[in-house]
Formats: structure tokens, C-alpha cells, sequence
């Protein structure tokens, strides 16, 4: 089983990520945590380069590119043998963080992505993806708060970061069978429950 995370910059999905990695390996299931871009030898160079903020020349295409080896290399090299293992996969950040990133936010085709996103993936997709939902005040308060060093990619501006959010909204509508939407100003704990009370249903029984 595939899971994907997914939200604009501190929306906390990192955080549920992790404990959903936990709540898993406490039910005894083999897990696998990932994220993007990285997870391979090769992904994590991929990354070093695209959030390194000396590279500011790079061009919206580029970025699209890169972003989309890191991913194949990532489903080739981890996922897929993952899956075939009967492993759950959790991933904070897949696909959907291109379409709406380098699509809605850089404003690039949105047709040519698909077609990348589709080469890059293979046609692995998540079963489930949650979309942690804050506004982009927000966003900035939990970064003032958290006094982290913000990357490249970080450093877009407000009207980058509104249409990104408004991409993920649109994706959710698109797609409500795999996307869940959740309020991001819950309580960790609160929002945590609501993910287990989904991921909790779709488990396959253990063999014995």
C-alpha cells in the first residue's frame, strides 16, 4: 500500500508522516518512510541541487526535470520493489507536489507535466493522499516560529505559494477517491486520529 502527504510548507505534514510511520510499525507492519525529492543516492544529489539557494538562475524547466529524475529514479530503485514486498510505503511528497508546484505555481503546461509526471511515476500512484490544508499566513507564522533556514524553493513569494495551495484544493475536487482534505490548524494528536481512522480501514488483514 502507497501513502502520500502532501501540503504547502509547514502545514505539518512531515510531522503526520512520521507518526503514522510509527502507529504502523506499533501494528507490527513493515513500513517504509520517504521524501521528496531524495530517498536514492542519485535523488538525494537531485536535491541538493534544486533546494540550494545559490541556484537561483535555475529556470522553471529545469526544476521541473529535476524534480521529475529524482522521482523516477526513487520509483524505480525503492518504491516499486517496496510494493512488491508487500511494504507500506508513506511518502511526504509525491506527484501531486509537481502539478501543483512547477504547474499551478511556475504556471507551466499543465498537459506537458502529466505527460512527465506519468513517464517519472511509471503509473505508481498513491492509494491514499492527504492534503493538509493551511492558509499562507499560517504557513508564515509556523515558519517565524520554527527559526528554520527556508531553501530555494521556499523563498517564492506570496502569489507562488496562494495559486500552489489553490492547485492542491482543485486536486482534492478532482480526485476526492484518493485525496483526504484535512484542517491543518488541528491539534497534532487531532489530525493524527483522523489519518489513522482512514489508513486504519484500508489495511489488509495479516496473514497468519
Amino acid at each position: 500500500m502507497f501513502i502520500s502527504f502532501e501540503g504547502i510548507d509547514g502545514s505539518g505534514k512531515s510531522t503526520q508522516a512520521k507518526l503514522l510511520v510509527k502507529k504502523l510499525e506499533e501494528k507490527d507492519r513493515k513500513v517504509l518512510f520517504l521524501r521528496e525529492p531524495g530517498g536514492t543516492e542519485i535523488s538525494e544529489q537531485i536535491r541538493n541541487i534544486l533546494l540550494n539557494k545559490k541556484n537561483l538562475k535555475m529556470t522553471q524547466i529545469t526544476e521541473l526535470l529535476l524534480f521529475s529524475a529524482s522521482r523516477a529514479q526513487l520509483v524505480s530503485e525503492v518504491i516499486k520493489p517496496a510494493l512488491l514486498n508487500n511494504i507500506v510505503v508513506i511518502s511526504d511528497r509525491y506527484v501531486d507536489s509537481t502539478t501543483v508546484y512547477q504547474g499551478h505555481g511556475r504556471g507551466l503546461h499543465q498537459g506537458g507535466i502529466k505527460g512527465i509526471n506519468s513517464i517519472a511515476t511509471m503509473g505508481v500512484m498513491p492509494k491514499k493522499t492527504f492534503f493538509i490544508d493551511i492558509t499562507i499566513q499560517e504557513m508564515y507564522t509556523r515558519r517565524k516560529e520554527s527559526h528554520q533556514e527556508i531553501d530555494r524553493m521556499e523563498m517564492s513569494n506570496d502569489d507562488f505559494f496562494n495559486r500552489v495551495r489553490q492547485g492542491y484544493l482543485d486536486l482534492a475536487k478532482e480526485e476526492p477517491g484518493r485525496f483526504v482534505t484535512i484542517d491543518g490548524k488541528e491539534s497534532i494528536e487531532t489530525i493524527h486520529q483522523q489519518i489513522w481512522s482512514v489508513v486504519d480501514g484500508m489495511l489488509p488483514v495479516h496473514s497468519t
